[in-house]
C-alpha cells in the first residue's frame, strides 16, 4: 500500500531512448528490473529527470502502462502540468493502469503562501481520492515553500501523503517538519532528492528515504539500511560514492552523465538524451569511467 508510511528508495527513473530518439521499450523493461534488483522499493516515472516534457501524451500513457506491467513495486507518476485538465487526464490514465499515486510540482507563477496553498487545495479537489506527492524543488520551480506552508497543505489535503524534499539547503526544513509531526501535526512520508547529495544527513534529520535518480541506486538502499544501526558504516558507504554523486550533480549535464552510467551498467541500451539535450564529450566519459573504477575499489575496502 502507498500511504504516509512509505519509506526506502523510490528511484527516479529515466526514460530510455533509441539513438534516433524513439522510446526504447526494451530498455524500459531492463531498467525496471535493474532498479528493483538494486534495492528500489518504488519507482517514480515521468519526473523532471525522466524527460517528461519531451514525451507526447500518448508516449506518457504508454510509458506508465509498460512500467506498471513490468514492476513489482509501487509506481508514482509525475503529472505536473500547466492546466488541471491535462493533469487530471494523465493522473486518471496512470491510476487506471495501476499506478500507486502521482507527483505534482507547483507552477512557477505561484508567488505567495496563500497562492501555493490554494493551488494544492485545487489539486486535491481535481484529483479526488488519488494520493499525491508534493514536490518541493525550488531550485527548478522558483516556488519557495516554507515548513508552515507545507504543513498547511498537509492539513488541508488529506490525499497529500508524501513530500519529495528537494530544497537546497533544506536540512532545517526536515527538522522543522518532523518537530511539527512530533507535536501533533499529521505525519507524512518525506523522501529526499538532489541526487543523494545530502542523503545521510537527511536520514539523520528524520527523512524516510530517497526519491532520486542517482545511477547507483544501491547506494541509497545501503546507506538507508546502514544508518539504522551503524552510522559509521553508513558514512563509509556514502563517502565511497561521493565523488560520483558530486560529478553527476553538474547542472545541465546530470541527466547525460546518469544515462551514460546506466548504459555502462547494462540498465539501458543507449545513453541517448532526447533532443534538446546535452551530449557528453569523450573527455567527460573518460572522467566518469575513472570515478567508477575508483569507486569500485573503495567499496571493496568496506566491511558491509
Amino acid at each position: 500500500m502507498f500511504d504516509e508510511t512509505a519509506a526506502g528508495v523510490f528511484t527516479i527513473a529515466v526514460t530510455p531512448f533509441l539513438p534516433d530518439g524513439a522510446v526504447d521499450w526494451g530498455s524500459v523493461d531492463s531498467m525496471v528490473d535493474f532498479y528493483i534488483s538494486k534495492g528500489a522499493t518504488g519507482l517514480t516515472i515521468l519526473g523532471m529527470m525522466g524527460e517528461a516534457g519531451k514525451l507526447t501524451a500518448e508516449e506518457s500513457v504508454a510509458m506508465v502502462e509498460r512500467v506498471v506491467a513490468r514492476s513489482s513495486v509501487p509506481i508514482i507518476v509525475g503529472v505536473s502540468a500547466a492546466g488541471f485538465a491535462a493533469m487530471k487526464t494523465l493522473a486518471s490514465a496512470a491510476m487506471n493502469a495501476g499506478a500507486a499515486g502521482v507527483m505534482i510540482a507547483p507552477p512557477a507563477n505561484l508567488r505567495t503562501d496563500d497562492q501555493i496553498v490554494a493551488y494544492y487545495r485545487n489539486v486535491a479537489g481535481v484529483l479526488g481520492p488519488v494520493p499525491f506527492v508534493l514536490q518541493d524543488f525550488p531550485l527548478v520551480t522558483n516556488v519557495i515553500m516554507s515548513p508552515s506552508v507545507i504543513l498547511k497543505i498537509i492539513e488541508d489535503c488529506p490525499t497529500c501523503i508524501m513530500l519529495k524534499h528537494e530544497d537546497w539547503p533544506g536540512l532545517e526544513k526536515i527538522s522543522a517538519l518532523r518537530a511539527a509531526s512530533d507535536g501533533g501535526a499529521r505525519r507524512i512520508s518525506v523522501l529526499c532528492g538532489n541526487g543523494g547529495l545530502y542523503l545521510l544527513e537527511e536520514m539523520l534529520r528524520g527523512a524516510d528515504g530517497a526519491m532520486t535518480g542517482f545511477a547507483y541506486p544501491e547506494m541509497m538502499s545501503q546507506v538507508i539500511e546502514a544508518h539504522k544501526t551503524n552510522e559509521a558504516l553508513a558514512r563509509d558507504i556514502f563517502d565511497a560514492y561521493m565523488p560520483m554523486i558530486r560529478y553527476e550533480a553538474q547542472p545541465g549535464m546530470g541527466l547525460a552523465i546518469r544515462k551514460y552510467t546506466l548504459a555502462q551498467r547494462g540498465a539501458i541500451a543507449y545513453e541517448t538524451v532526447r533532443k534538446p539535450g546535452e551530449v557528453l564529450s569523450e573527455i567527460a566519459r573518460g572522467e566518469i569511467d575513472i570515478l567508477a573504477a575508483r569507486q569500485a575499489v573503495k567499496l571493496k575496502e568496506i566491511a558491509f
